[in-house]
C-alpha cells in the first residue's frame, strides 16, 4: 500500500484557544506539529504518497511540510472551500489519488493519537477482501462514541451512535478513526456536498450489503479533541507510552528543545516539553505539560498538566493546574487557575488577581 489520505481540516473549536492560530494538526505535541506524527508513522508502515485534506487555516500546511520530501513522502495538498465532512473530504481528494480501482487507501483522522500497526490493518482488509476496514478499539464507558459490534469472523453488524441506556450498550468496540477503503468505494461517496462516513457513508455501504471488516486493535488510542487530552498525548509521546518515530529526542521524563533554557534547579517531569527558545526560571516546577516555543515560565511558578502557548509569559509563584494559556497571555504573579480554565490568546492577568486559596 502505498497512498494515504489524511484529514486535516476540522476547526478544533474544541481546543480553543490553541487553534485560534493554529490548525489542530498542526500544535506541536512532543516539540513537532502533532501532524509529523502521524505522517511519520503512515511512512514507517510503507506509505509513499498522501493527501492532506484540509480546510481551516489551510495555508499553514505547506510551508511547513512542503512536498514531503523530508519524511521520504509525496505530500499532495487539496483545501475545501467549504467544510464537507469526513466522507465529503475523502470525496473531494479522491482526484489526486494513482491507485487502481481494487487498490487500498488508508484514511487517517487528523485528531487521533494512536499505536494502530497500520500494516496488520491493510493485511486484514486484503485477506478479508472487504470494501472498507476499519480500525475499532475497545473503551470501557463507550457512551460518548460511535458502538460498531461485529460478528465472529469481525464483519461489521451495525454502527450505533452514542448509547445513552444499558441496554443500548451492546459492544465496547468503537470507531477508532482509522480506515483502509477499497480504491472504487470513494468514488460513491457523493461530491461536491458534507458527508459524514460515520453517519451516512458506512450505513449505507452496509445497508446495501457490501463488506465492511472490523479489526480490534487495543494498543495506545487517544482522541485529542480536548486541551487535557492534547497534553496528555504530548507527554505520552515524551514518555514513550504513544510510540512515533517523529519525536526529536530520547524518550524519557522531559523533552527540552535545543534553544530552550532550562534553570539547574528548575524541576521537569512527566513528559513535559520545553519548546524552542522558551525559558524555565529557577525554582519553576513543570509537571506533564507542554511549554511552547517563547514562553517563558518566571521563578517559582508551578505548572501541572497545562499547555503554555507561544511567547505566553507565567508570573512567579503562580500556580496552573490543567488548564491553557493562550499565545501572548500574561499570567501575573501570584495567581492560581484550576482545571478547565482557559485563557485566550494576548490576554492580562493582573499579579495576584485569580485565587482559590488566600493570599496569605
Amino acid at each position: 500500500m502505498t497512498e494515504a489520505i489524511l484529514l486535516v481540516g476540522g476547526k478544533g473549536t474544541r481546543l480553543r484557544p490553541l487553534t485560534v492560530h493554529t490548525p489542530k494538526p498542526m500544535v506541536p505535541a512532543a516539540g513537532v506539529p502533532f501532524l509529523t506524527h502521524q505522517l511519520a508513522r503512515a511512512r514507517a508502515a510503507g506509505v509513499e504518497h498522501i493527501v492532506l485534506a484540509t480546510s481551516y487555516l489551510a495555508e499553514v500546511f505547506e510551508p511547513y511540510f512542503g512536498d514531503g520530501a523530508a519524511l521520504g513522502l509525496h505530500i499532495e495538498y487539496v483545501t475545501e472551500e467549504e467544510p464537507l465532512g469526513t466522507g465529503g473530504a475523502i470525496r473531494n481528494v479522491a482526484a489526486r489519488l494513482h491507485s487502481g480501482p481494487d487498490d487500498p487507501v488508508l484514511v487517517f483522522n487528523g485528531d487521533i493519537l494512536t499505536g494502530l500497526d497500520i500494516a496488520a490493518l491493510v493485511a486484514t482488509h486484503e485477506s478479508t477482501s472487504a470494501d472498507v476496514s476499519l480500525h475499532l478499539t475497545q473503551v470501557t464507558d463507550p457512551r460518548a462514541y460511535g458502538l460498531v459490534p461485529t460478528d465472529g469472523t469481525g464483519r461489521v453488524l451495525a454502527f450505533l451512535e452514542k448509547p445513552q441506556t444499558p441496554e443500548e450498550i451492546v459492544t465496547d468496540q468503537i470507531n477508532a478513526g482509522a480506515y483502509v477503503f477499497r480504491r472504487s468505494v470513494i468514488d460513491t461517496i457523493p461530491a461536491g456536498r458534507p458527508v459524514s462516513v460515520e453517519r451516512e457513508t458506512f450505513p449505507e455501504l452496509l445497508a446495501a450489503g457490501a463488506h465492511l471488516q472490523g479489526m480490534v486493535d487495543s494498543t495506545y488510542w487517544l482522541d485529542l479533541g480536548t486541551p487535557a487530552a492534547f497534553v496528555r498525548g504530548s507527554a505520552d509521546l515524551v514518555l514513550g507510552r504513544a510510540p512515533s518515530p517523529a519525536v526529536p529526542g530520547r524518550c524519557g521524563d522531559r523533552l527540552v528543545l535545543p534553544t530552550a533554557r532550562v534553570a539547574a534547579d528548575a524541576k521537569l517531569t512527566g513528559g513535559t516539553v520545553v519548546g524552542e527558545g522558551a525559558f524555565v526560571a529557577e525554582g519553576a516546577r513543570v509537571f506533564g505539560s507542554t511549554i511552547l516555543p517563547g514562553a517563558v515560565i518566571e521563578p517559582g511558578a508551578v505548572i501541572t498538566d497545562s499547555l503554555i502557548g507561544n511567547r505566553a509569559r507565567v508570573g512567579e509563584r503562580s500556580v496552573l493546574t490543567g488548564t491553557v494559556i493562550g499565545d501572548g497571555a500574561v499570567i501575573g504573579a501570584d495567581n492560581e487557575l484550576r482545571e478547565g480554565a482557559r485563557v485566550w490568546c494576548d490576554a492580562m492577568i493582573p499579579a495576584g488577581a485569580v485565587r482559590f486559596s488566600s493570599d496569605q
